[in-house]
């Protein structure tokens, strides 16, 4: 193994190989439901726009195409409550787990820094703060965190909606990161970036999220009517059915977006031209999203109601693709309830993927035909 490779942890998914073939041994098949990988069609007008764009034989532009760039503003201006994002601050990237990858090396972050991110968390945060070299820390109150005055704390990264847990941060506590932050790279002459990872946003099931939207990093109640030091990082994945494409973008400080854009034009870090089209094309159509939604919602309760038939408690899940969930009965292993619902032919992650001991999440991202499979067997069971 390599020098980087060494200082990682081992791929976490690859030890749920036993448990998928149990699953997959189940007479009527495997209902996977580990990973939130979206299974539904890539809607027409995201389709036709890459077709229209394919004859693409000269480099793409790194900043990313001017009406790319200026979709973005629309839709942060008509989805998020962000009126007035700079088109110069926003940078397409390829996916959003190589920036979540790749940010604290290029912010220069490195031995002595610390990595705040959630304590329930996507793996990639603990390993891009790894791969720079800092020092990745698990934190649920980061603002408590930066006001200890260490001064060692020099990126906090954000997850709301979160994954795997569907916790949402509502305006008052991004408000408090924010002022935080802010307050220590006053004090400490030294700066503290504040990135949320906003990829789930457009996927809000419960009160007051669902109606009212889920609040941006980048939101003026949230900034004070200042991006410094703030980045939002938001993929169409999961609204767009884009992991495919790996369009997605982060867009924020501007002080913060120049640097990245160098470092990323060095390394030709490039999102190919027919993809920008397609990501402008997506943006500004709010349709095919709410048909979208509109699925996983019909999932969500379907899975949700079996689920609690067949014992489990789901916590929190406010808005996101997933269900974290644990028995009822409460203190059992999350490997242990991972194997008992690969018995059903249920494929689950365990929340020992995100820090967490006792849940499982679990995934809306399968057919209608297969979750309804899996609450069949829940409820059969």
């Amino acid at each position: 193994m390599g020098l980087l490779g060494g200082s990682l942890p081992d791929f976490p998914w690859d030890t749920l190989v036993p448990y998928a073939e149990k699953a997959r041994a189940h007479p009527r098949g495997i209902v996977d439901l580990s990973v939130g990988t979206p299974v539904d069609p890539t809607p027409a007008v995201v389709r036709d726009a890459l077709a229209a764009a394919a004859d693409s034989p000269g480099y793409p532009t790194t900043h990313g195409t001017r009406e790319l760039r200026e979709a973005v503003v629309a839709w942060f201006a008509r989805r998020r409550g962000v009126p007035g994002l700079d088109p110069a601050a926003v940078l397409p990237t390829v996916g959003s787990k190589e920036l979540v990858a790749f940010l604290p090396s290029m912010l220069g972050l490195g031995a002595g820094d610390v990595v705040l991110h959630p304590a329930a968390a996507y793996p990639t945060y603990d390993v891009g703060a790894r791969l720079a070299g800092a020092t990745p820390e698990r934190c649920d109150d980061p603002a408590a965190r930066l006001s200890e005055g260490s001064g060692d704390v020099r990126l906090v990264w954000l997850n709301s909606p979160g994954n795997p847990d569907g916790r949402v941060l509502a305006v008052d506590e991004l408000r408090a990161v924010v002022e935080a932050a802010r307050a220590a790279a006053a004090r400490d002459g030294r700066p503290v970036v504040v990135a949320s990872d906003e990829c789930y946003a457009e996927l809000a099931w419960d009160a007051p999220w669902a109606t009212e939207g889920v609040p941006s990093v980048l939101d003026p109640r949230v900034t004070g009517g200042s991006h410094d030091g703030l980045l939002a990082v938001y993929s169409l994945s999961k609204q767009s059915n884009l992991a495919g494409y790996r369009a997605a973008f982060v867009a924020g400080d501007p002080a913060l977006i120049r640097p990245l854009l160098e470092v990323r034009k060095h390394a030709g870090m490039i999102v190919p031209g027919p993809v920008q089209a397609a990501t402008a094309a997506a943006l500004a159509d709010d349709a095919h999203v709410a048909e979208q939604r509109e699925r996983y919602r019909r999932r969500r309760a379907l899975l949700r109601g079996a689920l609690e038939d067949a014992g489990y408690v789901v916590d929190r899940s406010y808005a996101g693709l997933y269900l974290w969930t644990r028995p009822e009965a409460g203190g059992q292993d999350s490997w242990t309830t991972v194997a008992d619902l690969a018995g059903l032919g249920i494929l689950a992650a365990p929340g020992a993927f995100y820090g967490d001991p006792v849940h499982v999440r679990i995934a809306l991202t399968a057919s209608d035909e297969r979750i309804a499979e899996a609450a069949a067997r829940l409820r059969g069971a």
